[in-house]
């Protein structure tokens, strides 16, 4: 009976250092990221970024992700500068190796700088560490050319699961998508671009634009694109002007909402809601959709056109029916 209480109280004394053990580590943690205590962003289990942002001003964001191409680089500061609007540019590794220079100038211009990864890979694809690098390694190279602190980080092809939010904000990052996609890397043209963003039915205080400095039409179309925004009286804002820093919640649209606003994202869970949660947090699967459409598309003309072969091929009995 000795031998067993004497057993019990050496369990009892590790559970209370292990206890004191964690206490002195979440205190330490709380006191380098505070605001990690009051933001949450897990609706129904899952981890989401930030889509848009709730607010009652008419301010939203326009991004571009750098990946590939810089011939439009400096013509997009230009417009930009011309409507005196800031933007936020999300950049990977590669792209800041072979673009030094354009990188210092977006900074100098006052715009963001944001992280879109290192190698632009997808990133629910990477085990923990592998996500950390993509990340770290393209924040140091910044940090070191340009003294500048990352903050927002895009997942490449809009990519993420729980691990990927997760391991991304525990790198200080705030992990940002969109809630217009402009479709500017499809290359339909000017008027599309302007159609597509103007006339968006998410167009609304808070909204999140997405494009691409290395699209073929997005330079051309920037500036009549401004125009328009600027004329709904829309401001444009860098994203780290439109998002809240602390104390926060994102709901199950992916709105990043300051607290004491709205309902809690865990406690609502309408129909309409898990519908658009679908639209919002499956971009990678819209985006295949429509190109399995375009190609539909594409094989309807193809079958058109054989068709029509086959009947300028029997002129004489089309005439006849005729």
């Amino acid at each position: 009976m000795k031998k067993g209480k004497g057993n019990l109280s050496k369990r009892f004394l590790l559970i209370l250092v292990a206890a004191a053990v964690c206490a002195v580590g979440f205190g330490y943690h709380w006191k380098q990221n505070p605001a990690l205590i009051s933001v949450h962003s897990t609706v129904n289990g899952r981890e989401l970024p930030i889509y848009n942002v709730q607010t009652d001003e008419p301010k939203i964001s326009i991004s571009f992700d750098a990946a590939w191409g810089n011939d439009d680089t400096s013509k997009i500061l230009e417009v930009l500068k011309k409507h005196q609007v800031h933007a936020t540019f999300f950049m990977t590794g590669g792209w800041v190796e072979s673009y030094p220079d354009d990188v210092k100038a977006i900074l100098a211009d006052g715009h963001d700088l944001g992280n879109h990864s290192e190698n632009h890979k997808n990133m629910s694809q990477l085990s923990e560490e592998e996500i950390q690098s993509e990340l770290m390694t393209v924040h140091n190279k910044v940090k070191e050319l340009t003294g500048y602190d990352m903050f927002l980080f895009r997942p490449p092809y809009g990519d993420y699961d729980n691990e990927v939010i997760q391991t991304v904000k525990g790198c200080n990052y705030y992990p940002i998508q969109w809630s217009i996609d402009s479709l500017d890397w499809k290359n339909y043209g000017v008027e599309d671009i302007i159609n597509r963003v103007c006339n968006s039915d998410k167009l609304q205080g808070g909204a999140i634009i997405l494009c691409h400095n290395g699209a073929k039409y997005t330079a051309e179309a920037l500036d009549q694109l401004l125009t328009g925004l600027e004329e709904k009286g829309f401001q444009l804002v860098p994203i780290s002007e439109l998002i809240i820093r602390e104390d926060y919640h994102v709901d199950v649209n992916g709105m990043q909402i300051p607290d004491g606003n709205g309902s809690d994202s865990n406690d609502d869970n309408t129909d309409s809601q898990k519908k658009q949660q679908k639209e919002n947090n499956n971009d990678t699967d819209r985006q295949k959709k429509q190109q399995k459409e375009n190609n539909n598309t594409e094989q309807q003309n193809d079958n058109d056109k054989k068709v029509e072969t086959e009947l300028e091929m029997k002129p004489t009995s089309l005439q006849y029916r005729a």
